[in-house]
C-alpha cells in the first residue's frame, strides 16, 4: 500500500510517500519519495492557494497513493498562522476528495508518540527516528516539513496495522511507560 503523508502549510507543504508491503515498511531512499511544495509569499493568498491546489492535485496524480494522511491542525498560540494553515488544509482536502482518495488525520502528539515513543519529542528526535526507521542516510532536502510528511505516513502505517513497529521502537515505548 502506498501512503502519502502531508504536512500542510501555506508557504511550505512537506510530503512523503512510503510503501507498506506485507506488514513491513519498504526502507531505503529508493522506496521513499519526499520533498516540499513552496508558494511565493509575495503572491496574493488566493493565488497561493490555487497554486497549492494545482500542485497537490498533480502530486496525487503522479504518486497515485492508496491513502493520504494529513497532520491535524493544532495551534495554541498564533491565530494568524492557524488561519493560513487551515486554508491550505482545506485546499489539500479538496484535492484529496476530487482524486477520490481516503484521508486520515493525526495530531502532532500522535505522530511524536508513534515515531519516537514519546508524545513530547522535539523536531530533531522525530527526524532522527524517521531517518533510522526508513534507513535514509541523506535527504535531498533539508526542510523539516518533508521529514514531517514521512513521519505522518509512518504514523498511519503503524496505527492502522499496515506495518509492525521495529523492535527498538517498541522497547523505547516500554521504557517510557
Amino acid at each position: 500500500m502506498k501512503v502519502l503523508g502531508i504536512d500542510p502549510g501555506t508557504a511550505t507543504v512537506g510530503y512523503g510517500l512510503i510503501h507498506c508491503l506485507d506488514g513491513q515498511i519498504a526502507v531505503g531512499d529508493v522506496n521513499a519519495r519526499y520533498s516540499t511544495i513552496n508558494t511565493d509569499k509575495d503572491k496574493r493568498d488566493e493565488l497561493r492557494l490555487k497554486e497549492l491546489f494545482e500542485q497537490i492535485t498533480d502530486l496525487i496524480r503522479s504518486m497515485n497513493p492508496d491513502v493520504i494522511v494529513l497532520e491535524k491542525l493544532f495551534f495554541a498560540r498564533n491565530v494568524t498562522t492557524a488561519i493560513g494553515v487551515g486554508q491550505a488544509r482545506g485546499v489539500i482536502l479538496l484535492a484529496c476528495e476530487q482524486a477520490a482518495k481516503p484521508v486520515f488525520e493525526y495530531t502532532p502528539m500522535q505522530v511524536k508518540q508513534q515515531i519516537t515513543g514519546y508524545g513530547k519529542a522535539d523536531k530533531k528526535q522525530i527526524i532522527a527516528m524517521t531517518k533510522k526507521i526508513l534507513e535514509i542516510d541523506q535527504m535531498r532536502t533539508k526542510i523539516d516539513d518533508a521529514w514531517d510528511g514521512l513521519a505522518i505516513a509512518l504514523t498511519h502505517c503503524y496505527r492502522s496495522g499496515l506495518a509492525a513497529k521495529p523492535q527498538y521502537l517498541v522497547s523505547l515505548e516500554k521504557n517510557r511507560a
